[in-house]
């Protein structure tokens, strides 16, 4: 039984997708720790227990990658999909260093077999920190106009690229070649609400973000200086919380293994409503200073 997810507009996609996101990579990735391995049967079974569990939730947006896993997380979506394909935005990746664009287009039909499906959504390049170089590679070496091709062929819908370090991308976002950019921002990691989510905005892009919860980073820091802080699930709570609260960001990729990480998820995305716009947040020393006289009455005295 489906649930009440908010959605948005994901920029000039047009396409109505769910604030939370089922991200792909913890089905190609082992963390012994948690006792957690998707590559052997019972992991498996698990990890498709836990996209069908995300599916009947109300969330609409998988993103995943061939490089998760070599293949093993869009082989374990593309099972546990089979039958409920027109249900959900399905996204993928595909690289782009020293790949010919007949490489991008193999890996991207790769991935549709791995996938189950004859089209994706979205299509992204799969980027960290672009040099110059790179850029140049995807713009005018053809890698773009490959993507371009697979579009007109009805293979993908849209045409987008990751980044860890935002500053490396806006070459890219400036191009207007691209629907969708999916970009590291989180609560310790603020570097793109300083340029590259206003100029996404500029553009009309959709965007969807990565690591919203820290991967972990918050929470590890938190341990080792200040272990009397709330407790890590409360953490979690507010990282997300943050991602959320800014009006330049529609989607959050979670990496989700359990059905009831799925569940808690839902219900926070469900419950909150953003008291205020991370997107004007204050961010400059003279900036905070102002707005903390502002909000005290202090300017006016």
């Amino acid at each position: 039984m489906t649930t009440d997810v908010p959605r948005v507009r994901l920029g000039r996609t047009n396409l109505q997708v769910t604030r939370i996101a089922l991200g792909g990579y913890p089905f190609g990735g082992v963390n012994r720790v948690r006792g957690w391995d998707p590559f052997t049967p019972e992991g498996r079974k698990t990890a498709i227990t836990t996209v069908h569990a995300a599916l009947d939730a109300g969330i609409n947006y998988i993103d995943t990658a061939p490089s998760y896993g070599d293949g093993n997380s869009e082989s374990i979506i593309g099972e546990a999909t089979q039958g409920r394909r027109d249900r959900f935005v399905l996204a993928s990746k595909v690289g782009y260093d020293g790949l010919s664009p007949a490489d991008v287009v193999r890996s991207v039909e790769k991935s549709l077999g791995r996938l189950r499906t004859d089209y994706l959504d979205v299509i992204q390049f799969h980027g960290g920190m672009y040099t110059d170089q790179q850029v140049e590679l995807i713009l005018h070496g053809g890698l773009a106009d490959a993507l371009d091709q697979l579009r007109k062929q009805g293979k993908v819908r849209f045409i987008g690229f990751t980044v860890e370090e935002p500053w490396t991308a806006r070459s890219l976002i400036a191009s207007g070649r691209f629907d969708v950019m999916q970009v590291r921002y989180n609560l310790i990691y603020q570097s793109a609400a300083l340029h590259v989510l206003n100029e996404a905005k500029e553009k009309d892009m959709g965007v969807a973000v990565m690591r919203p919860l820290t991967s972990g980073m918050l929470q590890r820091i938190a341990q080792y200086l200040a272990p009397q802080w709330q407790q890590a699930h409360d953490l979690y709570e507010v990282a997300l919380k943050f991602v959320l609260s800014d009006s330049r960001v529609h989607v959050a990729n979670l990496g989700m293994r359990w059905p009831d990480e799925v569940v808690e998820n839902v219900r926070l995305a469900q419950s909150f409503v953003p008291p205020f716009d991370m997107a004007q947040l204050p961010r400059w020393t003279a900036a905070i200073y102002k707005s903390a006289d502002e909000s005290s009455g202090s300017l006016n005295s």
